[in-house]
């Protein structure tokens, strides 16, 4: 399962809207490799489901995540913060055992 906050929610509703997409797209987050620590995050939005895919669904929107992505993303929750300390989404991983100082990219 992976859990989206409120305020995470809001913001990519508003991502959505901003892109000109509509309620068809759902929110796409693929693991790819890269980063200092190896692996990092990715959110698209995508209105086509793959054969791979998981599909979450939390707070009424859906999530996709490629079967191959899904060990590293189990358990998360996706967060928006809007503070001095940074703006931007971030990710709650119970999975991650070490990441780069910007914390941009992440190893298990």
């Amino acid at each position: 399962m992976i859990n989206i906050t409120e305020k995470a929610k809001e913001k990519l509703l508003q991502e959505r809207q901003k892109e000109g997409l509509s309620e068809v797209h759902n929110l796409r987050i693929p693991i790819e490799e890269g980063g200092c620590s190896g692996l990092k995050y990715s959110l698209t939005f995508d209105q086509s489901t793959q054969p791979t895919d998981e599909v979450f669904e939390d707070k009424d929107m859906k999530v996709l995540v490629d079967k191959k992505s899904l060990p590293y993303l189990l358990g998360t929750t996706l967060d928006f913060s809007d503070g001095l300390k940074g703006k931007g989404f971030f990710f709650n991983n119970p999975n991650v055992t070490k990441t780069c100082g910007c914390g941009e990219s992440f190893s298990t």
